[in-house]
């Protein structure tokens, strides 16, 4: 399998350039390519980054600066992995709160933008290789394709390099012009980095979706039904019901065009019927997908559109009430909603032989859920407020068990970062204890519940 660092590469010798700047709020996209390559990075934004191992980013020295808010999960990794990063220059954006869905290009774009460009400003410039770059040493404007990774150029100036957010709905659109007056600026996406590899990777391991399935078979999805999916990013999770269920005409609503664009790609080259957010006359056929950009809590549809609603890990970071109060709105009467989030009223744990106080520590769900939003057992008493009748609660343990995917290393990133230096060494042997014995894994609870209407 080709790595992500190999994809940066071959994309970089592409475009003739033998160093860049570089911008991420997924350190783990670019972990093992400026540690194995720290050549080739002049420096490095790592933006509200949620998960960040300071070994990695170690041969960068005084190249690396951590920007993160006053609060939130991301600041915390950040004060965490401060020690491991002396050189780093670390900023904290005073009264912002920042999640894993922050979408700071929006919120904070003269900080976000200042920082960079003050911070890059004071590296040496990256050197070009030609024959590939231009003369003034810079790859020409454009779009292509290298080795799965897709890229856009724009602006004049040292290149920078920017990899998407996670989540994040505006991704660095809300700045792109103002960094390209300084820079040139390399946007890239694709299945293979960002956000949409992590929801292809989650949903693509058996356990999860064998929750799909359980769920969808609650919900008892009429025949030829008309269904909504609430959050489905790249619409990983609605290729997988249309696989099982070609009768039914899917709907994927989400807030990230980004996601939507992406996810529209990949079901067009599994050769299913798709039309993208971008098409105007988007609407569901029996068989196929239609995405559709809009917001969770103010659905853009009648009242009675659907035959079934769901939603997964949708309503931790958005206003949950008013989010279930929609989906009662846009699904038929008698039609059934089905509705997972993350549970972090509940532990998650490690099959791995640690000390008590080590395991205390990794096996603490990270708090991460909005104001309003819901990420515990109150969503069967909402579900019920909401005017639901014959709830079906059903707590549900995930399996996390392809230690090299990207959702793995998302999550053992956040847990190692909790550690002190000889915690880590315990970690770090037992995880390649179990790995060889082929016994690395871990399992995190979801809460599940399905009810219907009138």
């Amino acid at each position: 399998m080709t790595s992500v660092a190999e994809r940066l590469d071959a994309l970089l010798e592409h475009l003739g350039l033998n160093q860049v700047f570089m911008a991420t709020q997924m350190p783990g996209d670019i972990a093992e390519f400026c540690a194995k390559r720290p050549e080739r990075v002049s420096g490095l934004a790592l933006v509200i980054a949620s998960r960040i191992n300071p070994a990695a980013f170690a041969p960068l020295g005084d190249r690396v600066m951590v920007l993160a808010g006053e609060s939130g999960i991301p600041t915390d990794t950040a004060d965490a992995a401060a020690p491991g990063m002396p050189d780093a220059r670390q900023l904290r954006l005073a009264g912002y709160a920042a999640t894993a869905w922050s979408d700071i290009a929006m919120e904070r774009p003269d900080r976000l933008c200042g920082e960079i460009a003050d911070f890059m400003s004071g590296l040496a410039a990256p050197s070009t290789a030609s024959p590939v770059a231009s003369p003034a040493g810079v790859p020409p404007k454009g779009d292509g394709v290298v080795a799965g990774l897709t890229y856009r150029i724009i602006g004049d100036g040292p290149p920078l390099l920017l990899m998407p957010f996670f989540l994040a709905a505006s991704q660095w659109e809300p700045v792109l012009a103002r960094l390209a007056d300084r820079f040139t600026v390399i946007v890239l996406g694709g299945a293979h980095i960002g956000g949409v590899a992590m929801l292809e990777d989650r949903a693509s391991l058996p356990s999860y979706g064998d929750m799909l399935t359980a769920l969808v078979n609650r919900m008892g999805v009429p025949m030829d039904g008309e269904v909504l999916e609430v959050g489905c990013g790249p619409a990983a999770l609605c290729r997988q019901v249309l696989a099982s269920r070609p009768d039914l005409a899917l709907t994927g609503l989400d807030a990230n065009g980004y996601l939507l664009r992406e996810g529209a790609a990949l079901a067009q080259a599994m050769g299913l019927a798709v039309r993208g957010p971008d098409e105007s006359d988007a609407a569901p056929v029996l068989g196929g997908l239609c995405l559709i950009e809009g917001d969770a809590t103010a659905l853009p549809f009648e009242d009675n559109s659907f035959d079934a609603v769901y939603s997964i890990t949708v309503l931790e970071e958005c206003d949950a009430n008013k989010a279930l109060a929609e989906m009662a709105r846009v699904v038929r009467p008698g039609g059934p909603v089905g509705v997972v989030v993350r549970a972090i009223d509940m532990p998650q744990w490690w099959n791995l032989d640690l000390p008590p106080a080590i395991a205390a520590k990794v096996n603490a769900q990270p708090q991460s859920v909005s104001p309003g939003a819901v990420a515990d057992r109150s969503l069967y008493i909402r579900m019920a407020a909401a005017g639901f009748r014959d709830i079906q609660g059903f707590p549900y343990l995930l399996t996390f068990d392809r230690p090299d995917g990207p959702i793995w290393n998302y999550r053992a990133s956040h847990a190692r970062g909790l550690l002190d230096d000889g915690e880590r060494e315990v970690w770090d042997r037992d995880v390649a204890a179990r790995k060889a014995e082929g016994l690395l894994f871990q399992a995190n609870p979801v809460h599940c519940a399905v009810g219907w209407l009138g």
